[in-house]
């Protein structure tokens, strides 16, 4: 099976302005709504996720690119990231200035073999986990959203700043499924 190009792009910049894909715009999320969103966000991968044989197949990507994760790929690097950024969170909370080891989410989409997991066990750790960190971050008292963490790569954030990026994640994959899901109509 062919898999799809490694995504290499530093995407922090996504907390400067916002995402001309998905609209995501981190500079108009407070703090205070960062776990409802989450909760909001994880819920909308049930529809996702349920959508029989279809979240299997892989959308046609552009040429230069090869393929394109399919729906439940996404769904289960969009529960991979919700249970990474909710340890992440914890070292920020329970340690000064931790560095997060670095994790390569295409080598852990290959390993897990994403594309044969089951799309109902995928959304139901999807939800659970969202709602966790979501949790988590309903949990952060008002002296500790300043608190920080650093990235293997160098890139630093506030506990603040690392809620805000987390948001982008899961509701750009949500785009890119749809996306994904009118290409695989048109190939049709």
């Amino acid at each position: 099976m062919e898999h799809p190009r490694p995504d290499d792009k530093n995407w922090t910049w996504v907390l400067e302005r916002p995402c001309p894909a998905c609209r995501f715009d981190a500079g108009t999320i407070a703090r205070h709504v960062i776990g409802a969103t989450l909760r909001t966000t994880a819920e909308a991968w049930r529809e996702v996720l349920s959508r029989g044989a279809l979240v299997r197949q892989r959308p046609p990507g552009p040429a230069d690119r090869g393929p394109i994760w399919s729906a439940l790929e996404y769904g289960c690097h969009v529960r991979d990231v919700f249970g990474l950024f909710e340890e992440r969170l914890g070292l920020m909370l329970t340690q000064d200035d931790p560095t997060f080891l670095n994790w390569d989410q295409d080598a852990t989409a290959i390993a897990k073999r994403y594309w044969e997991d089951d799309p109902a066990m995928v959304c139901e750790a999807l939800v659970v986990a969202g709602g966790q960190l979501a949790t988590a971050f309903d949990r952060v008292r008002d002296d500790q959203w300043q608190r920080t963490g650093t990235r293997s790569d160098g890139a630093r954030f506030t506990v603040e700043s690392f809620g805000r990026y987390l948001l982008h994640d899961p509701i750009h994959h949500l785009q890119d499924v749809a996306e994904g899901v009118a290409a695989l109509a048109r190939r049709a």
